[in-house]
């Protein structure tokens, strides 16, 4: 942001551990976010902390939707298959020999009562009818897909299990991963907030293949497109979006492309600065299809004028075939 004919500097954090830009001219501070406020949080903006205790802190029926991709208790990039492979490509960060790898948070036996505890949250979080899709592992050893699916049973009522075909087979020996699941919940009470009308929407989803990650980024991110789908199916414009395990900011990212707001929650300060970073390009960047009222004006008018054009050419056919 601009202010007194230079760029904002970012490095002050605010009270709720929101990062602000501050105007060294003026000593004005930009908050982040729409200007609205969730509970105690801003709007549209990724607040570094532990999720179960920032979701404490949320009124009740505060959410219209959540999508998230929670840590799946497997020490991920943590001396496993992945972490070996990484470093055999050279994927993992530089300067330490033999590499370390990238481990997630909350990423060992604890990730289950997290997960837990969070379903419990969302249930108190959503409007009625509302969905909650939440991101989940693919076959074995561990069964952790189905545990998860019992639980968010439990907390708030299990609708379906979708099958991301995630394409070419993945890591392993026997039965090698090509996919991972998407469990959905629904809040009870009211109807399903559900917007698609072509009655043709799959349990399974092809075509968005994953992604591969580099060095620098998040070490299992999710494709944007996997999000908008469900954010497409669940929500509309205007709605707010919560995803209490941000990552790297993919949601937060899909929410603003689609016009709702959103709401994150990351507890790892590297990913929430990353996050806020992808995120303000993207409200950076214009829409495609959006146009300026004199855009419009034209448009409206150019539209017109080929309307016109068809009439009188439809119209001087029949004269001239009358005529014969």
């Amino acid at each position: 942001m601009i202010c007194c004919g230079q760029p904002m500097i970012t490095e002050k954090w605010d009270a709720l551990g929101q990062v602000c830009e501050t105007c060294h001219e003026c000593g004005k501070v930009k908050h982040p976010g729409c200007g609205r406020m969730i509970g105690p949080f801003r709007c549209c903006s990724v607040v570094c902390g532990d999720c179960l205790e920032l979701m404490k802190q949320l009124p009740d029926g505060c959410v219209d939707f959540i999508f998230t991709d929670p840590p799946f208790g497997h020490n991920n990039n943590n001396g496993d298959l992945i972490h070996q492979r990484e470093a055999a490509l050279g994927r993992l960060p530089p300067g330490v020999n033999p590499p370390v790898g990238r481990p997630i948070a909350n990423d060992g036996p604890e990730a289950n009562e997290l997960v837990r505890a969070a379903f419990r949250d969302f249930k108190r979080l959503l409007r009625e009818g509302g969905c909650c899709c939440c991101c989940g592992g693919g076959g074995g050893p561990d069964p952790q897909f189905a545990r998860w699916s019992l639980w968010l049973d439990e907390a708030l009522g299990f609708k379906h299990m979708v099958v991301w075909d995630k394409g070419p087979m993945g890591m392993g020996w026997h039965y090698r991963r090509s996919y991972e699941t998407v469990l959905v919940g629904m809040k009870p009470g009211g109807p399903c907030k559900w917007y698609d009308t072509s009655d043709r929407v799959e349990n399974i989803i092809r075509n968005i293949p994953k992604i591969i990650p580099q060095a620098d980024d998040h070490p299992t991110p999710k494709p944007r497109a996997l999000v908008e789908h469900f954010i497409k199916l669940h929500s509309t414009d205007g709605d707010i979006v919560l995803d209490p395990f941000m990552g790297h900011g993919t949601t937060g990212e899909a929410a603003v492309k689609l016009g709702r707001h959103f709401l994150g929650f990351e507890i790892s300060p590297e990913y929430c600065e990353f996050a806020r970073k992808r995120i303000a390009l993207v409200e950076a960047q214009p829409s495609l299809f959006e146009k300026k009222p004199e855009q419009a004006n034209l448009y409206a008018g150019d539209l017109l004028a080929g309307l016109e054009r068809m009439v009188d050419g439809v119209s001087s056919a029949a004269v001239e075939k009358a005529g014969k």
